[in-house]
């Protein structure tokens, strides 16, 4: 008998145990918000990215700045305000833990419709401290026009950037004040976009407007062939690129937020959910986030002055 209740008596324990530790995890690893509507302020966004905990990033090309919701909640505060540090239209985002560094895309996109809080001419990439909001770094992108759209980290911490105005993926080391070009080719000439790195250690990219996705080889840190990629189904204006699992999660501006399985030159898309424009998309545990750009409506509500439709993250969970 007595070995019976100190059995239950541990049981008991275990349970309790679990269910306190349950409790204590963040709201958006257990039953955070699966939406959340972003303020006015901050009107077709570009990015997301996000922390371990569930904390969220995002930009606003029409708007400018960063807004910071944190894990399990929908309430949106400025972590960079519009124009802040010469900061214009945001574009990419990308939070770094380890380096406690977020990284910001910001650029001239009055030629989209998108004048932006400031003048500030050019493509720029900003470097924020993640617990203060200080700024770390800004580096101007090299060359005549250029577009700072979106990031991928190497594990020594390089930053690649895509620049949607050239065919070239730029690279910034760790404690470098200035780019220096990756790769450049004509084949990415057709507005590259999404970037992330993929389990072989090779960079894989994606062009908006050609429908493309690529596979830049790397090897010591030296670029090799670019090598484009068939797909199991056409792709409408791909958007932002993450590593997931042995893959990526890709969004796409027709609606589709797609898994991407690479086996040689074959890219496998398979259909996860439809969202309102993506442009896009981050991963937590088993949530991925979508940022709802609509940039087909940019245009015109630049150019009549209609009012803008609301924004959203939006979320689908896959196991």
């Amino acid at each position: 008998m007595i070995r019976i209740e100190t059995a239950r008596h541990a049981l008991r324990n275990t349970v309790l145990s679990l269910a306190i530790a349950w409790a204590a995890l963040p709201a958006s690893a257990a039953d955070g918000p699966t939406a959340i509507r972003l303020p006015d302020t901050a009107r077709f966004p570009e990015s997301v990215t996000s922390l371990a905990d569930g904390t969220l990033f995002v930009s606003s090309i029409a708007d400018g700045g960063v807004l910071r919701i944190a894990g399990g909640t929908e309430t949106a505060t400025p972590f960079v305000k519009p124009g802040e540090h010469g900061t214009r239209s945001t574009f990419g985002l990308l939070a770094d833990e380890r380096r406690g560094t977020l990284w910001v895309a910001s650029n001239d996109a009055t030629a989209i419709g998108a004048p932006g809080p400031t003048a500030t001419e050019g493509g720029w990439v900003k470097a924020f401290d993640l617990a203060s909001g200080t700024l770390k770094l800004s580096v101007r992108l090299p060359g005549g026009k250029a577009l700072a759209n979106d990031f991928a980290l190497d594990g020594d911490g390089a930053l690649y950037v895509t620049d949607t105005l050239a065919p070239r993926i730029l690279r910034l080391k760790p404690g470098a004040a200035t780019f220096e070009v990756f790769v450049e080719d004509d084949a990415l000439k057709n507005g590259l976009d999404g970037i992330a790195f993929g389990t072989d250690g090779n960079l894989y990219v994606n062009t908006f407007l050609g429908g493309e996705m690529f596979r830049v080889g790397v090897t010591n840190g030296v670029a090799g062939p670019v090598t484009r990629l068939g797909t199991t189904r056409a792709l409408k204006f791909p958007d932002g690129l993450r590593p997931f699992r042995d893959g990526f999660v890709m969004v796409e501006g027709s609606g589709a937020l797609s898994r991407v399985t690479v086996s040689g030159d074959q890219a496998r898309i398979e259909p996860i959910a439809q969202f309102a424009g993506p442009t896009g998309v981050t991963v937590v545990g088993h949530r991925i986030w979508v940022a709802e750009g609509q940039l087909s409506l940019l245009s015109a509500a630049s150019k009549d002055g209609r009012k803008a439709p609301s924004f959203h993250l939006r979320s689908a969970d896959v196991e």
